[in-house]
């Protein structure tokens, strides 16, 4: 949610973003998987139950191998055949693939999540031996151990582990791989990693080896580090099998958001449709509108109250704008500028929209749309309630009510839209 409202934003300002879905399609974790399935998995089962099925596998790996830590060494092994394209290795890894991408598809068209590339860990698999050989050439590789490092001691880090003793890529080996391939191919102004902030030695290890390669465009490499989520009843982890499936969040949200709706608007049409918009932002929103490295515990309450500041009361107040202008039919260009102090508020907020937006991209923020979003909405209310729109005392002041009216509906369906954020014609 947070790389495709920065996507948009980019977008919006005039870039011209290429957002990639760096799958993690590679590594350790498909090893335990393919040795987790021969032990107790069953095709028909893994077919039938997706993601959930293989989570379960995966889980199941872990406890087993805490009782039987030589699992872990088979799971590296099968890993390794992976990279040495054994054919039934192989065959598994995509087959794995292909469920995981099934089942994510969804939620990534629920959230209005697009990417114009998969390229994952995997497509740079041919890609890393070039990276090892460049930096052999130029001194950087030493043995420890048996492993192939980069020594970061003079800038007060640990080593990057290029190869593993075995010979077998990493995470970095990857990264770099992958850095010089986008510069290659798209010869990006900026690129940015949107990743947790457990990250940030990761990133700053593979940019430091970058520089040290000689590319200098290595300082165009951003870390956009955000924090945690967790539920009001605790942290998630996959290995121990505490996970809350993000689908299963969606669904309870657009079921609430249904109820909500009900008990409101019993009669309003497309009540389905409107619970799937409401749901599905309050969703998005509860994740963007904190500051990104901030870790968050998210609220099915606070996300759908239509009172607070949520994405429910914004597009609240966008139904409430529509409704006005709806019922005003068409209006003539008002000649007269603001009149009174709540008409001068809201045109003062909106003057602020570019400065937001430009904020926003400048810091990695879209959090500064969320909450323009929520503070545009509550000026507009203001002046909604203590100014007459429809029955003004003037025609001119009437038309420019309208206006603004308009230029507010204008405005927020823009700043909901760049978060991923749809918004019904009524509530």
């Amino acid at each position: 949610m947070l790389g495709s409202a920065l996507y948009k934003l980019h977008k919006f300002l005039g870039y011209t973003p290429v957002g990639i879905n760096h799958l993690g399609d590679y590594g350790t974790q498909f090893g335990k998987l393919i040795s987790a399935f021969k032990r107790w998995g069953s095709r028909a089962v893994v077919e039938q139950g997706g993601l959930r099925a293989l989570n379960a596998l995966y889980v199941r790996f872990h406890e087993e191998a805490e009782k039987d830590p030589s699992l872990n060494d088979e799971a590296r092994a099968f890993f390794k055949k992976i990279e040495e394209k054994d054919p039934e290795s192989v065959a598994l890894f995509e087959w794995f693939k292909e469920l995981t991408l099934k089942d994510v598809g969804k939620i990534y068209d629920m959230l209005d999540v697009h990417f114009d590339s998969w390229a994952g860990e995997s497509f740079y698999n041919d890609k890393m031996a070039p990276v090892v050989a460049e930096l052999k050439e130029k001194g950087l590789l030493v043995e420890s151990e048996g492993a192939q490092i980069v020594d970061l001691s003079a800038y007060d880090m640990p080593p990057c582990i290029i190869l593993r003793s075995d010979g077998a890529s990493l995470y970095a080996t990857r990264d770099i791989a992958a850095a010089i391939y986008r510069k290659n191919t798209y010869d990006f102004y900026k690129c940015l990693y949107v990743v947790a902030y457990q990250q940030n030695l990761h990133f700053r290890q593979f940019f430091k080896v970058l520089e040290l390669m000689g590319k200098e465009w290595a300082k165009d490499l951003v870390h956009v580090a955000y924090g945690m989520v967790s539920l009001e009843d605790g942290s998630m982890s996959t290995r121990k099998g505490r996970v809350v499936y993000l689908e299963d969040v969606i669904h309870k949200c657009i079921e609430k958001a249904a109820d909500v709706i009900a008990e409101k608007n019993p009669d309003l049409e497309n009540r389905d449709e409107v619970a799937r918009i409401v749901g599905v932002g309050a969703v998005i929103f509860g994740a963007l509108y904190n500051n990104k490295i901030k870790d968050i515990t998210f609220s099915y309450d606070k996300v759908l109250n239509f009172e607070g500041e949520t994405s429910c009361y914004v597009q609240y107040t966008c139904a409430r704008a529509n409704s006005v202008l709806e019922k005003a039919g068409a209006y003539a260009a008002p000649d007269i500028s603001a009149v009174c102090p709540q008409e001068f508020e809201v045109v003062k907020r909106l003057a602020d929209f570019p400065a937001t937006l430009h904020d926003a991209l400048e810091k990695y923020e879209p959090c500064f749309i969320a909450r323009y979003a929520v503070d545009l909405a509550q000026v507009f209310n203001k002046f909604y309630f203590d100014c007459s729109i429809l029955n003004a005392e003037e025609e001119g002041v009437r038309n420019f009510r309208l206006a603004l009216t308009e230029a507010v509906l204008i405005t927020l369906k823009n700043a909901l839209g760049l978060l991923g954020i749809g918004v019904p014609e009524k509530m």
